[in-house]
Protein backbone atom coordinates (compact mmCIF):
# COMPACT_ATOMS: atom_id res chain seq x y z
CA UNK A 1 0.00 0.00 0.00
CA UNK A 2 1.37 3.42 -0.96
CA UNK A 3 2.31 5.69 1.90
CA UNK A 4 0.97 9.20 2.15
CA UNK A 5 2.95 10.19 5.26
CA UNK A 6 6.30 9.30 6.78
CA UNK A 7 7.52 9.85 10.33
CA UNK A 8 11.10 11.01 10.98
CA UNK A 9 13.15 9.14 13.56
CA UNK A 10 16.59 10.47 14.43
CA UNK A 11 19.04 7.67 15.24
CA UNK A 12 22.78 7.22 15.44
CA UNK A 13 22.73 3.99 13.43
CA UNK A 14 20.21 2.95 10.80
CA UNK A 15 18.62 -0.29 12.06
CA UNK A 16 18.88 -3.52 10.07
CA UNK A 17 15.09 -3.92 10.12
CA UNK A 18 13.17 -0.85 9.00
CA UNK A 19 9.60 -0.11 10.02
CA UNK A 20 7.08 0.88 7.37
CA UNK A 21 6.42 4.61 7.25
CA UNK A 22 9.54 5.66 9.20
CA UNK A 23 12.35 7.80 7.79
CA UNK A 24 15.46 6.97 9.82
CA UNK A 25 17.91 9.87 9.92
CA UNK A 26 21.49 9.46 11.12
CA UNK A 27 23.08 12.89 11.52
CA UNK A 28 26.50 11.48 12.55
CA UNK A 29 26.63 9.36 9.39
CA UNK A 30 24.83 11.92 7.17
CA UNK A 31 22.36 9.47 5.75
CA UNK A 32 18.66 8.69 5.85
CA UNK A 33 16.92 5.44 5.03
CA UNK A 34 13.39 4.13 4.77
CA UNK A 35 11.38 1.34 3.18
CA UNK A 36 10.16 2.29 -0.27
CA UNK A 37 6.95 4.27 0.10
CA UNK A 38 5.17 2.12 -2.49
CA UNK A 39 5.05 -0.81 -0.08
CA UNK A 40 7.41 -3.11 -2.01
CA UNK A 41 9.68 -3.39 1.05
CA UNK A 42 12.93 -2.33 -0.65
CA UNK A 43 15.41 -0.35 1.47
CA UNK A 44 15.96 3.19 0.18
CA UNK A 45 19.20 4.91 1.23
CA UNK A 46 19.56 8.66 0.75
CA UNK A 47 23.04 10.04 1.53
CA UNK A 48 22.77 13.57 2.93
CA UNK A 49 25.52 15.31 0.98
CA UNK A 50 25.79 18.30 -1.36
CA UNK A 51 26.03 15.90 -4.32
CA UNK A 52 23.10 13.71 -3.26
CA UNK A 53 20.19 14.76 -1.01
CA UNK A 54 19.62 17.62 1.36
CA UNK A 55 17.45 17.24 4.41
CA UNK A 56 15.55 20.00 6.14
CA UNK A 57 13.89 19.72 9.54
CA UNK A 58 11.76 22.39 11.18
CA UNK A 59 11.64 20.69 14.57
CA UNK A 60 8.64 18.56 13.63
CA UNK A 61 8.66 17.82 9.92
CA UNK A 62 11.34 16.72 7.47
CA UNK A 63 11.78 17.16 3.75
CA UNK A 64 14.28 15.56 1.37
CA UNK A 65 15.44 17.16 -1.83
CA UNK A 66 15.55 16.16 -4.65
CA UNK A 67 12.86 13.57 -5.28
CA UNK A 68 13.41 9.87 -4.70
CA UNK A 69 13.45 7.92 -7.95
CA UNK A 70 13.65 4.20 -7.24
CA UNK A 71 14.31 3.36 -10.87
CA UNK A 72 16.58 0.42 -10.07
CA UNK A 73 13.80 -1.29 -8.11
CA UNK A 74 11.12 -3.42 -9.78
CA UNK A 75 8.47 -0.93 -8.56
CA UNK A 76 10.24 2.05 -10.21
CA UNK A 77 8.44 4.37 -7.80
CA UNK A 78 9.09 8.11 -7.77
CA UNK A 79 8.09 10.52 -5.02
CA UNK A 80 9.09 13.47 -2.88
CA UNK A 81 9.17 13.65 0.91
CA UNK A 82 7.91 17.10 1.89
CA UNK A 83 6.92 18.05 5.45
CA UNK A 84 6.48 14.36 6.39
CA UNK A 85 4.18 13.85 3.39
CA UNK A 86 4.88 11.49 0.51
CA UNK A 87 4.01 13.25 -2.72
CA UNK A 88 3.78 10.83 -5.62
CA UNK A 89 5.05 11.51 -9.11
CA UNK A 90 4.19 9.84 -12.36
CA UNK A 91 6.36 7.02 -13.68
CA UNK A 92 9.30 8.20 -15.77
CA UNK A 93 10.19 6.80 -19.18
CA UNK A 94 13.59 5.19 -19.76
CA UNK A 95 14.64 8.33 -21.63
CA UNK A 96 13.66 10.57 -18.69
CA UNK A 97 15.49 8.31 -16.23
CA UNK A 98 18.67 8.42 -18.34
CA UNK A 99 18.38 12.20 -18.60
CA UNK A 100 18.01 12.64 -14.83
CA UNK A 101 20.93 10.31 -14.14
CA UNK A 102 23.12 12.19 -16.62
CA UNK A 103 22.16 15.52 -15.08
CA UNK A 104 23.07 14.13 -11.64
CA UNK A 105 26.46 12.95 -12.96
CA UNK A 106 27.20 16.37 -14.45
CA UNK A 107 26.16 18.17 -11.25
CA UNK A 108 28.39 15.90 -9.12
CA UNK A 109 31.34 16.35 -11.48
CA UNK A 110 30.91 20.13 -11.44
CA UNK A 111 30.71 20.15 -7.64
CA UNK A 112 34.03 18.34 -7.24
CA UNK A 113 35.74 20.32 -9.99
CA UNK A 114 34.72 23.54 -8.25
CA UNK A 115 36.14 22.29 -4.93
CA UNK A 116 39.59 21.67 -6.46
Amino acid sequence: MRLRRIVPRFVEYIPNVLEDGVLYISVPYTTASHKCACGCGQRVVTPIKPTDWTLSWNGEEVSLNPSIGNWSFPCRSHYWIRNNRVIWSRLFSEYEIRSVREKDRRRTKAYFEKRR
